[in-house]
């Protein structure tokens, strides 16, 4: 790793003088070769006018506060947004809820490939590590949006855009610093276009943090690297980009209220007790996993109203996470009791590991036909995944007669989704356009094997989903339009879902979008009124397997109706404000629960983990023109983490703040120019939980015949005030 920082140091130095030679060559030539990279997202995206609501996230918004911190936390002030990080300072695990839905169930897209993991449907930003600074804009999607290619939106989709053809050469060294040891060096290049047509660039990165949590650490070692072709009429981009990521366990969260309130940093994560009876943690509990993509995307214009993309992509992931266990009974590892000096031994001290070792293949391909009244984009994509779940011992005090590297488990996963559609803009006058989009897809997921508890698992699955969706949008002036939208999703369940629940049913959601958009100079304003009436949604019941997934059920008949107002206002020349709102009723129409022994039915209840009031505004001044000051703000609403209400799963509200400051340095030397920035995160220290889980248990295991419903919660604290400073030199 060493030896590639200092190899592609020494691009970037060889390549700094023909960058300012370039430059005004690549601002004549940038459009063209723009519009091109654009058509890779084209079939997932939407443009400003559509009846979809949406956000747009440029390259330059994102380097503004990109000094480490994960994606999710970089889009943490868009409207109906709310983020959390495992380690409490947005490195390592980090999550987001777009209108209180899960990530589970938003779709992420790179270059309109699938991201969601296949089995799980989440997505593991941490296997992304400065994957914005490889990123030319994002796009976040509420509701469900437009069809996109892998698992359904259903409650956001984001499709990443990943850099752009740079014609001139150019290269990047960044450096940035921060609280609890935080580190992230970067380093970029490109080629520029040579001979007109090819491009080779790339980035190399680690970031590390000790974390704001007790040895919550995070070592993320990311790479990106394109080849690319391009004329008048094609693009051809061959990307590969992934890295390793090394993260110590924080996922248990903290159940022990008195620590929350004395200690909130402690983590109970390879927490044991050696044989004086004193407290020690496994120094090795760490998630370790590798992931690698390759990608081969071809765009083709055929005729000025004619064109046609074709994406290939391999996805290798493969790693483990380390546990130390005290007191593992020998039968839940296939161990057999030993006779010990005339003792029975049943039971050891272990560390173990589990592995995910998966392949992923994409095949993406769809045609554009464009004209002055029509946008029509038609194709389809078709996925095969095929993962192994195993388990090894590696220690144990007493080894029975396993043998080294024996699974304890084994199973294996084949997932295929072959999806088709067709989506349509259409003028029909100078005021109206319609939209319309038609999907069919088509899901089998089959499984063989054990699961880690030894279990058979056994699932064979077929799933087919029509997903229709229409709207339309009337422009009242050339400064306000007015959208109307209806969608329907289907999404199937999870591999943890089919383990908690082998009755577990597929979820349907039936999204309608109202908005009013208005654009006026500088100004912009836009309101947007949803109501998502769903119908077996898979809440998040606010319980996590022993590896921290979070389990959901289906909850019937439920829905979703909320308001998000978002805008722009100049206040003067250099003072902008851009506040947004969302206030909403998330409800299930009825809860039945079993508590004390007895059934309850609850009624109505607030969805898990549904804030009524998520509220974030930026006070933007900009003095002069290469120096930008921001104090950010984000409010979050009280929440349950339980469907039933039930008082400790209560998360209160918080209001937090951060401020961010850029100043650009233009040179006539060797840099082209020096970019500083800082970050100071939660500027009042307030002390705040963002996420954590809650359960039930009777207690009939201690007193027999008992029917006393036992409840608990655990919580993730978020970091105290906190900072980051970095340099960037531009060649």
């Amino acid at each position: 790793m060493k030896n590639l920082f200092l190899f592609l140091t020494l691009l970037v130095l060889s390549v700094s003088a023909s960058a300012q030679e370039n430059q005004k060559q690549q601002k004549k030539d940038s459009t063209k070769v723009e519009k091109l990279d654009e058509v890779l997202v084209k079939a997932v995206r939407v443009d400003a006018k559509a009846p979809i609501t949406h956000s747009n996230v440029s390259k330059k918004d994102l380097a503004k506060r990109n000094l480490g911190q994960d994606i999710p936390m970089l889009l943490n002030f868009l409207p109906s947004v709310v983020t959390t990080t495992d380690a409490g300072a947005g490195v390592g695990y980090t999550g987001i809820r777009v209108r209180g839905i899960s990530s589970q169930s938003t779709n992420v897209t790179i270059n309109g490939i699938p991201y969601n993991d296949a089995e799980s449907l989440g997505t593991f930003w941490v296997n992304l590590g400065d994957f914005a600074s490889s990123t030319e804009s994002l796009q976040l999607q509420r509701g469900v949006g437009t069809s996109t290619n892998g698992s359904g939106a259903f409650g956001a989709s984001i499709n990443v855009l990943t850099d752009a053809v740079s014609k001139a050469s150019f290269g990047e060294i960044s450096n940035s610093f921060g609280s609890y040891n935080t580190r992230k060096h970067t380093v970029k290049f490109s080629t520029g276009l040579m001979n007109d047509h090819f491009e080779i660039a790339g980035r190399l990165s680690n970031i590390v943090s000790d974390g704001y949590i007790d040895r919550a650490s995070s070592d993320l070692k990311s790479y990106f690297l394109q080849g690319s072709y391009v004329d008048d009429n094609t693009l051809i981009k061959a990307i590969t980009f992934g890295g390793k990521e090394i993260t110590y366990q924080a996922w248990n969260g903290l159940e022990d209220l008195d620590k929350l309130e004395n200690d909130r940093t402690y983590n109970t994560a390879g927490e044991y007790t050696d044989y004086d009876g004193v407290t020690r943690f496994h120094d090795n509990q760490v998630d370790n996993y590798t992931q690698n993509h390759y990608q081969l995307h071809w765009n083709q214009r055929i005729t000025n109203q004619w064109s046609t993309t074709l994406g290939l992509n391999y996805t290798k992931g493969s790693g483990y996470f380390e546990q130390y266990k005290e007191g593992e009974d020998f039968a839940d590892y296939g161990l057999e009791p030993l006779d010990f000096n005339g003792e029975i031994v049943d039971e050891t001290n272990l560390i173990r590991r589990r592995w995910l070792d998966n392949d992923f293949y994409v095949f993406n391909a769809n045609a554009n036909y464009k004209n002055d009244m029509i946008n029509l984009i038609f194709g389809g994509s078709y996925s095969h995944y095929d993962g192994d779940h195993f388990g090894e011992v590696i220690w144990a005090q007493y080894a029975s007669q396993s043998q080294i590297r024996d699974r304890y488990y084994n199973g294996n996963s084949v997932k295929n989704d072959l999806s088709v559609f067709t989506k349509a803009n259409y003028k029909l006058n100078d005021k109206i356009s319609l939209y319309g989009d038609v999907q069919v897809r088509n899901v089998t997921y089959k499984t063989t094997g054990t699961t880690s508890d030894l279990v058979e698992f056994a699932v064979d699955k077929d799933f087919t989903f029509f997903n229709p969706k229409a709207g339309i949008t009337y422009e009242l002036n050339n400064e306000n339009n007015l959208y109307f939208s209806y969608a329907r999703a289907n999404r199937e369940p999870n591999r943890t879902d089919f383990e908690s629940n082998e009755n577990i049913e597929a979820e349907q959601l039936n999204d309608f979008e109202l908005g009013w958009r208005q654009n006026k100079g500088n100004f912009t304003f836009n309101a947007n009124a949803y109501y998502m009436s769903y119908n077996e949604q898979l809440v998040l019941s606010g319980r996590l397997d022993d590896v921290g997934n979070p389990i959901r059920t289906n909850s019937g008949k439920s829905y979703r109706l909320g308001l998000e107002l978002e805008a722009i206002i100049p206040v003067t020349s250099k003072l902008t404000l851009q506040p947004n709102v969302t206030i909403s009723t998330n409800k299930n129409q009825e809860t039945i629960i079993d508590f004390d022994g007895e059934l309850q039915n609850l009624g109505k209840t607030d969805i898990s983990f549904s804030p009524d009031l998520v509220a974030a505004n930026a006070v933007v001044f900009q003095p002069i023109k290469n120096l930008q000051m921001s104090l950010l703000s984000k409010f979050v609403g009280e929440q349950f983490m339980s469907n039933t209400q039930a008082k400790s799963s209560l998360l209160d509200d918080y209001f937090i703040n951060d401020f961010n400051i850029n100043y650009t340095l233009k040179t006539n030397s060797v840099f082209k120019e020096i970019v500083f920035s800082g970050l100071v995160n939660n500027i009042f220290n307030e002390e705040y939980i963002s996420n954590g889980y809650y359960y039930t248990y009777d207690d009939s295991w201690s007193n027999p015949g008992s029917i006393t419903t036992i409840e608990g919660a655990g919580f993730y604290p978020q970091a105290t005030r906190n900072f980051l400073v970095g340099v960037t030199l531009k060649f």
